[in-house]
C-alpha cells in the first residue's frame, strides 16, 4: 500500500513544486516587468514652434499733418523644447525694424539662444535669454502685439540680452530673482567691459495679487561715461475676468549720460465683456529732470478693444493720443493691431 501511496503522491509533488518555481520566478520578475511598465508610461519631452506674427493698419494725425498704412512690426520664428529631466531649451529669431530711423530695411536678430533647468523651486538660464527687468509687466500687460510695455516702449531696459540668471521660490508668498548680462541687450555686441546685475523680488500677498520690486547696476566701465542705474517697483492684480496694474519707473544716467534722468509711471488694465471679446485702457507718463529729454516727454492715453475669433488670431481696433510736455500739438492715432500666432 505504501509503495502505491508513493508512486501516486510524486506527480502531485512535482506539480506543486512546478507551481512553486513559477510563483518564485513571477516574484523574481515583478520589478523588472514593472519597472519596464513605468519606462513605457514615463511622460516623453515636448516641443513647440513659435510663430508669431504683429501687423496693424494705422492712422496719424498731428497739427493737420495726417499719414496712414500698413505696418508689419515684428515676427518672431522659433522652437522650444522641454526634456523630461527639467532641462529645457529655446531658440527664437526676430525679424523687426532697426533701431536707426532711416533706415527702413527689416532686420533680423537673435532674440533667445537658451538653455534653462529647473529642479524644485530654482530654475537658472544661461545664453541669449530674456531678461527680468520688465518680464513680469509684460505679462500683466498682455497686449505686446498692441505697443509694448512701459520700460520697453521708452528705452528703460532691453528685453533679452546675453548672459545669465537664477531665480528660487522661497514660498509661495515670495521668489527672488538674480541677472548678470552684457547689458549692451540683444541687438549689438558687447562694445564695453561693463556688465550689468539685476535683482528682484516678487512678492504675492494673497491669489492674483503679485509685488514686485527691481534694482539694476550697468557698469559703463569706460572712461568719461556714467554707470546707469534701473529702479521699478510694479503692484497688479489679474483674474479670469478683469487685470488692473500700475509701475513706477526710474532710469539714472540715461545713455551713460551724467545727470540724464528718466522717470515715470503707467497705469493699465483690461476686461472680460464677452468670451471673444476684450477691452483695455492705458496710461502712461513720461518725464525728465533738468528738461534734458523735453522733446520726448509726454503724456498718452490709450483705449481699445480685442476680439479674439480663435486662439490663432487677435484683431484690437484702438485709439491713442500723445500729449507732449513741450509746447506743441497733441498726436492722434487710431490703430488695428493684429495678432497671428501658434
Amino acid at each position: 500500500m505504501m509503495v502505491i501511496l508513493a508512486i501516486l503522491c510524486t506527480p502531485m509533488r512535482a506539480q506543486q513544486q512546478s507551481v512553486r518555481d513559477t510563483n518564485q520566478l513571477v516574484e523574481q520578475n515583478a520589478d523588472t516587468l514593472s519597472s519596464v511598465s513605468k519606462k513605457g508610461k514615463e511622460k516623453k519631452g515636448e516641443g513647440k514652434v513659435i510663430l508669431q506674427a504683429f501687423a496693424n493698419f494705422n492712422l496719424q494725425s498731428k497739427g493737420g499733418d495726417t499719414k496712414l498704412g500698413f505696418a508689419l512690426d515684428r515676427t518672431y520664428l522659433g522652437y522650444e523644447y522641454s526634456f523630461n529631466n527639467g532641462i529645457k531649451i529655446k531658440g527664437v529669431v526676430d525679424f523687426g525694424k532697426p533701431s536707426a530711423i532711416d533706415d527702413y530695411n527689416y532686420v533680423a536678430y537673435i532674440k533667445n539662444a537658451q538653455i534653462s533647468w529647473t529642479k524644485g523651486n530654482f530654475t537658472i538660464n544661461g545664453g541669449m535669454i530674456s531678461t527680468t527687468q520688465f518680464n513680469m509687466q509684460e505679462k500683466f500687460w498682455g497686449y505686446r502685439y498692441i505697443m509694448k510695455s512701459y520700460q520697453d516702449e521708452y528705452k528703460f531696459g532691453s528685453s533679452a540680452d546675453l548672459g545669465i540668471s537664477a531665480s528660487y521660490k522661497f514660498t509661495n508668498y515670495f521668489t527672488a530673482d538674480a541677472i548678470i548680462v552684457n547689458g549692451e541687450g540683444y541687438k549689438k555686441f558687447q562694445t564695453n567691459k561693463g556688465l550689468l546685475y539685476g535683482l528682484g523680488l516678487t512678492f504675492t500677498p494673497i491669489e492674483n495679487l503679485k509685488i514686485r520690486l527691481y534694482g539694476g547696476f550697468n557698469d559703463a566701465s569706460e572712461s568719461g561715461k556714467s554707470d546707469i542705474a534701473n529702479y521699478a517697483a510694479f503692484v497688479g492684480y489679474k483674474n479670469d475676468k478683469f487685470s488692473l496694474a500700475g509701475e513706477f519707473n526710474m532710469i539714472q544716467n540715461s545713455g551713460n549720460k551724467k545727470s540724464a534722468n528718466k522717470l515715470g509711471c503707467s497705469v493699465y488694465g483690461t476686461a472680460k465683456v464677452h468670451k471673444l471679446v476684450n477691452i483695455y485702457a492705458r496710461y502712461d507718463l513720461l518725464t525728465s529732470n533738468n528738461r534734458w529729454n523735453t522733446a520726448e516727454d509726454k503724456s498718452m492715453v490709450m483705449a481699445g478693444l480685442e476680439i479674439v475669433p480663435c486662439k490663432y488670431v487677435k484683431i484690437a481696433p484702438n485709439f491713442r493720443m500723445d500729449i507732449p510736455k513741450a509746447q506743441g500739438e497733441n498726436k492722434y492715432m487710431g490703430y488695428i493691431s493684429c495678432y497671428f500666432g501658434l
